[in-house]
Formats: structure tokens, C-alpha cells, sequence
């Protein structure tokens, strides 16, 4: 079973790698042997956790600055990252964001804080698969893994958030993250005859600093009866999905959110 796990000779790309789940992920790809980039908008924060994995698991890890809003980019990415592996086994596409544009709820939503949301979540995501998926096919191998959300799958109470002083979810960041959904499905069936998986992970809430009211009333509507901790919670999803142990999965999105979904 060992074997099944081991990303030996690999070479994975993890956007918004440098920090949070994108970290853990591009961390547990690493452990397993895998060469990998990891991105950010900063090129400073990219250089500085690509150093601290090349230290802690004796693997090449290549940092890149990446703006998915510049489209531009994503193709000279792929470029780089080939000149330097000369493959691409695995993408994560996990860079997004946008949840810090206020206000949040749905009446008093701006437009173009709408448009930017979706274009940073999903049409960016789309775009990269584009690119990535183009290399994979030529190679007739490759795993694409797009982190989507549980937001994609169920609405959400606000009343957690009201209740306890936390910014709500906003409306359209469950339509980007339903379309990385629905996207992975339709991108699953079109490149996985080329030898392309295709599969999302949509994860539960993970505990931030939010307030501990917050955290309580989260973790109450949670099966678990808590809320995704960093560094634990998301890395064997992610390896399970890059490696050969799923070799046979494709077309699925993952939920890992202690039992949030599951038990409404």
C-alpha cells in the first residue's frame, strides 16, 4: 500500500501553495517525494515556504509569483515549470480568495465585487485547467485536483455568522465554487479518455482565529463537533487524489468537513 502513496519522481503544481491549505498540500506531496511548485501572488512568500520544504523533506521545490486575474501568467507558468521538470503529473488548484470584499451580504453586494469573486474562483481555475490539462493530454497522464468548497453543495445559515460578528459568506462565492463542481465533472469526462483524472475536494469550515462563539457554533452543526484544523485535515485527501492510490477515481469532489454536509 506504501507504494500506492509514493510520489517519487513526480512533479505537482499547487497554486496559492505558499501558505494555509494550499501549504499542507503542497507539504504532504512533498513528504511523499514529489517535486513541486508552489505559487503566490508574492513572490517572497513563494521563495520563503519552497525553502522551508526543500529543508524539511529533501525534495526541489520550485516557487513562482502567480496573479490568476493576470491570464497572461498561467501560460508562462507552464512554461517555466516544464523547463524545469520537463512534466506534470499533478495540478492543485487551490489559489482563490476574495472573501475579504466587503460587505458581504447579498443586498449590498457591488457588482464588480461579484464579478471579481467568480473570476478569481472559477474562471481563473478554468483557465489553468486549460493550460495544465493541454500539457497532461499531450503526456496521456496526469491528475488535476481543484479545491472547491462545501459551499457549492448546500446554502448556508447566516445566522452563526450574524450572531457571533463574522463576516457571511458571500452568495457568489457558492456560485464559483458550485461551478468548480460542476466544472470538474464536465472537465473529468472530457479529459480522462486522454488518460487526464479529474477530481475537486470540497472542504468544511477550518478553524482561523475566528472568535470562539464562532468556532462553537460551527462545530455544533459539524458531526464531529468540530471544525478542520491546518496542518492535519486536508493532506491525505490531497495525496490520495495525486497519487496512484485513486487511480480509479475520477469525476468526484471529495467533501472533507467533519460530517457538516452529510448530517443537515
Amino acid at each position: 500500500m506504501s507504494g500506492m502513496f509514493d510520489m517519487k519522481g513526480k512533479v505537482a503544481v499547487v497554486t496559492g501553495g505558499a501558505r494555509g491549505l494550499g501549504y499542507d498540500m503542497a507539504s504532504s506531496l512533498c513528504e511523499a517525494g514529489a517535486m513541486v511548485c508552489i505559487t503566490s501572488r508574492s513572490l517572497a512568500s513563494a521563495v520563503s515556504s519552497a525553502a522551508v520544504l526543500r529543508t524539511a523533506f529533501g525534495v526541489d521545490v520550485l516557487a513562482e509569483e502567480l496573479d490568476v486575474l493576470q491570464f497572461g501568467q498561467i501560460g508562462s507558468l507552464a512554461n517555466r515549470v516544464t523547463a524545469w521538470s520537463g512534466r506534470v503529473d499533478v495540478l492543485i488548484n487551490n489559489a482563490g480568495g476574495g472573501l475579504a470584499m466587503m460587505p458581504t451580504d447579498f443586498f449590498a453586494r457591488r457588482p464588480e465585487h461579484m464579478a471579481e469573486l467568480i473570476q478569481v474562483n472559477l474562471t481563473s481555475v478554468l483557465y489553468i485547467c486549460q493550460v495544465f490539462g493541454r500539457i497532461m493530454a499531450a503526456q496521456g497522464f496526469g491528475s488535476i485536483i481543484n479545491i472547491a468548497s462545501i459551499a457549492g453543495i448546500l446554502g448556508r445559515g447566516r445566522e452563526m455568522y450574524r450572531s457571533t460578528g463574522l463576516a457571511e459568506q458571500p452568495v457568489d462565492y457558492a456560485a464559483a465554487k458550485a461551478g468548480v463542481i460542476g466544472m470538474t465533472k464536465d472537465l473529468a469526462a472530457y479529459l480522462s479518455p486522454l488518460g487526464v483524472r479529474v477530481n475537486s475536494i470540497s472542504p468544511g469550515g477550518f478553524e482561523r482565529g475566528q472568535s470562539a462563539d464562532f468556532v462553537r457554533a460551527y462545530s455544533s452543526a459539524t458531526a464531529m463537533r468540530r471544525m478542520g484544523q491546518d496542518g492535519v485535515d486536508l493532506k491525505g485527501a490531497a495525496l490520495f487524489l495525486a497519487s496512484s492510490a485513486s487511480a480509479y477515481v475520477t469525476g468526484h469532489d471529495l467533501v472533507v468537513d467533519g460530517g457538516f454536509v452529510a448530517c443537515k
